[in-house]
């Protein structure tokens, strides 16, 4: 299973900086893909980064290019989502999860999903 890591998420100013943590247990994290999504009240699960298994290729939303950026560390079987020049607009429940594929960065495409993080910017 993949499961955030606390403290994670909470309560930052804008500008502010966090990092988002998934461990994995059971498998071999570094073998598979993984997604960071968010979702917000009434709207749907967004991609927000993906990282391929082999960490040679990433994907990030537009809205967070610049600012955040995903990494793992094979050896701890854990993820990261760094979160830089936080925004109100980040504001959201963040998941993680793994993938068998490295394609679009959609909710499709991932399942087993970790517990929600909550993560909110506000001065």
């Amino acid at each position: 299973q993949l499961q955030p890591v606390e403290p994670g998420g909470g309560l930052v100013q804008p500008g502010g900086s966090l990092r988002l943590s998934c461990a994995a247990s059971g498998f071999t994290l570094a073998n598979y893909a993984v997604g960071w999504f968010r979702q917000a009240p009434g709207n749907a699960r967004e991609g927000v980064s993906c990282i391929s298994s082999g960490d040679k290729t990433t994907y990030y939303a537009a809205a967070v290019k610049g600012r955040f950026t995903i990494s793992r560390d094979s050896a701890k079987n854990t993820v990261y989502l760094k979160m830089n020049n936080l925004k109100p607009e980040d504001t959201a429940v963040y998941y993680c999860a793994p993938s068998q594929i490295f394609r679009l960065c959609i909710a499709r495409e991932y399942a087993n999903w970790g517990q929600g993080t909550q993560v909110t910017v506000s001065s």
